[in-house]
């Protein structure tokens, strides 16, 4: 069985305590639980809504928009790097043709 490792975040002044696999999740939470409590700060500075539960769905529909948006860039890079690969493989292919 695979120790597991305690780690302590905060997340708009509440406090959780969570177990992860190894010291590389340790930080991948923390940097996680970070980015969280930026958003969720971020919602309430331009809201006058107060209800945590509010503000962390409001938070959580702005961290899903932008992933969304990733996702959709990394497919237009994806098929813009297999259209450039496929034309290069065409002339490789017809100089070792000819």
């Amino acid at each position: 069985m695979a120790a597991t490792q305690n780690v302590r975040v905060e997340i708009f002044d509440q406090v959780y305590h969570l177990r992860v696999k190894d010291s590389s999740d340790a930080e991948q939470i923390e940097k996680a639980a970070q980015y969280v409590d930026t958003k969720i700060r971020a919602v309430a500075a331009n809201t006058r809504d107060v209800d945590s539960l509010r503000l962390a769905v409001l938070a959580a529909l702005h961290i899903a928009d932008e992933l969304k948006a990733l996702e959709s860039r990394y497919e237009e890079v994806v098929a813009s790097v297999e259209r450039r690969s496929n034309a290069l493989g065409r002339l490789l292919d017809d100089e070792i043709a000819s």
